[in-house]
């Protein structure tokens, strides 16, 4: 189960990755055609559809990699058995707000299906498509509170070292 949801959180990173530089080609595309005189429409906002894909697909992994910003000031304050109850308090709110968001963003992308709706450019992309790349991240990343979650009621999480903080950039 662990190497299933380690290669689930990996493959959401490698397809973030690919859209990462799908929006690098958008941006320099929209560059050129617009130093060489010629015009492709939608490239701002594909552009803005591959960022979201981006950062919504990135998400899970970030969380798991222990990159996700926290308040560890006040969790290293805490005693022992206050601190883990804390832990938990968190990632159980975090949790169940992740999995509303993963819930509403696939209703979204449903809704934008059923409804055709399509984008106001001259694309005229019908928008399930972009909303899926958000509804997929935040059910990846439901799944991955929830994968910590288990993990910390286990005792089987890695915790918060003091000065990771430090070594973030």
């Amino acid at each position: 189960m662990r190497r299933l949801l380690n290669g689930l959180y990996d493959g959401a990173a490698a397809l973030a990755a690919l859209f990462m530089v799908c929006l690098l080609g958008m941006v320099l595309l929209s560059i050129i055609s617009r130093q060489l005189q010629f015009h492709v429409p939608g490239t701002d906002a594909y552009a803005g559809y591959l960022m979201a894909a981006t950062g919504f697909l990135a998400l899970a992994h970030t969380l798991k990699r222990g990159e996700h910003i926290r308040v560890t000031l006040l969790l290293h304050a805490l005693p022992g058995r206050m601190q883990r109850a804390f832990e938990l308090w968190a990632l159980a709110i975090a949790t169940l707000l992740a999995l509303l968001f993963a819930l509403y963003s696939c209703k979204l992308a449903w809704q934008s299906h059923v409804f055709a709706d399509i984008s106001t450019g001259n694309d005229a992309t019908p928008l399930w498509i972009p909303h899926m790349s958000m509804a997929l991240g935040s059910v990846i990343l439901a799944i991955a509170f929830l994968d910590e979650l288990v993990l910390e009621v286990m005792g089987k999480r890695a915790p918060a070292h003091r000065d990771a903080a430090l070594h973030s950039e």
